[in-house]
């Protein structure tokens, strides 16, 4: 143990003789890491969001009103506010297509602050509660019935949104007063942030005029195959046969957004490798520099016995140490910007699921790794060639 301080110490003396040498190759290190861990909570972010979207929905297949598949996805997956109808006899139109199960289909509406709600602009779903598959799991010891006329659920952030933590709140929407009677289970998609009622109070809501829908009319229809039959092929048979809709596998749900992912992670992963080059490039030249100052001191060190294996050790704790603190710092800096630069991209700020405890850490740790890494690998010729130096000839100056 004392050995193992004692080396330690001397590594911090070390470093310090040059200090401002130091803190650039920390500073690089940590620039970095921070792109890095940026990187990975951006992406790992938008892709757990899509997934549990996908693995959540209930459905095997949606259908939209052709050219709507975009606008479904933004309600979906980033909790934007969407309004978009098809005729309610695609239902029956979509029901004899071969493998398709059960379906339930929901009409989206958008309040607008000020013109007919006293509520935040919010995302409204009427569904049918007698086919729906949907929204019922996210009820479970809620609500033991099915919802009145004028009575509403909310989803978990709308909740807030709209404070009705004691359920008892009275809320009006397109000119009609709901009562809010339940609040939906975090699904984790983007039914936290709207608000249910049946679609019976539809035609109530046409009556008042405020509202874009018409007399028959709905956004979505939600399906599920039969067993032994493949949802993409059912979804192509959808499209072949209705000329009006898009039908989409849950699988394909944000292949958009992922395509546009791909993207964003060519650029940071360019950013990355680009970055690497440089901090093992300075990590090199300092150490380089590093090993001319000391060979003389390295000299008398093995003149005295000292093994090669000690003056690896030696220069191996300066490099981990300078690997490790810029590493640290470079995960704070990166952390801090993923929670408060993201908000600025709207595909993130939208999202329903955020990184969990243990995604950060790994993230975190798969940036110290990598920082270290990098610093250890600039370092590794300068060290090599320390420990090969003759003893004799550094201490003669030759």
């Amino acid at each position: 143990m004392a050995g193992e301080f004692n080396l330690l110490t001397f590594a911090v003396k070390n470093l310090k003789r040059k200090q401002l040498r130091t803190w650039i190759l920390v500073a690089a290190i940590a620039l970095l890491v921070s792109v890095l861990v940026f990187a990975f909570s951006f992406v790992r972010r938008v892709n757990s969001s899509i997934r549990l979207t996908s693995e959540r929905l209930g459905a095997d297949v949606i259908v939209v009103p052709a050219g709507s598949r975009g606008a479904a996805e933004d309600v979906l997956l980033e909790n934007r506010t969407k309004s978009f109808y098809m005729d309610k006899g695609i239902i029956d139109r979509v029901k004899v297509i071969k493998g398709v199960d059960n379906l339930t289909h929901q009409t989206y509406l958008v309040t607008m602050t000020g013109l007919c709600c006293d509520v935040p602009e919010s995302m409204v779903i009427a569904f049918n509660q007698e086919t729906d598959f949907i929204v019922k799991p996210w009820l479970k010891g809620k609500l033991s019935r099915t919802l009145r006329k004028g009575e509403a659920i909310v989803g978990h952030e709308s909740a807030f949104n709209i404070n009705v933590g004691l359920m008892e709140v009275d809320s009006v929407l397109f000119g009609n007063v709901f009562k809010m009677v339940g609040v939906l289970d975090k699904s984790g998609i983007g039914f936290d942030n709207a608000i249910f009622l049946g679609d019976e109070n539809i035609n109530d809501i046409i009556e008042k005029g405020k509202t874009g829908i018409k007399p028959g009319q709905m956004s979505i229809i939600f399906l599920k195959v039969k067993k032994g039959f493949d949802p993409y092929k059912v979804a192509r048979d959808i499209d072949d046969a209705i000329v009006e809709v898009d039908a989409v596998a849950r699988k394909d749900i944000g292949k958009n957004i992922i395509n546009t992912l791909r993207d964003i992670s060519r650029i940071f992963s360019l950013t990355i490798v680009i970055a690497s080059l440089l901090a093992a490039f300075l990590a090199w030249a300092v150490f380089s520099a590093i090993a001319n100052e000391r060979a003389r001191e390295v000299g008398i060190m093995r003149a005295l016995g000292a093994k090669e294996s000690h003056v690896v050790r030696l220069f191996l704790s300066e490099v981990l140490l300078v690997g490790t603190a810029g590493s640290i710092l470079g995960i704070i800096c990166g952390t801090t910007l993923s929670f408060f630069l993201s908000k600025g991209f709207s595909i993130m700020k939208n999202l329903a699921v955020d990184l969990s405890l243990s995604d950060r850490v790994f993230i975190g740790l798969a940036g110290l790794v990598i920082g270290t890494a990098v610093c250890v690998i600039g370092a590794l010729s300068p060290v090599q060639r320390l420990k090969k130096m003759e003893p004799l000839v550094v201490i003669k100056g030759e």
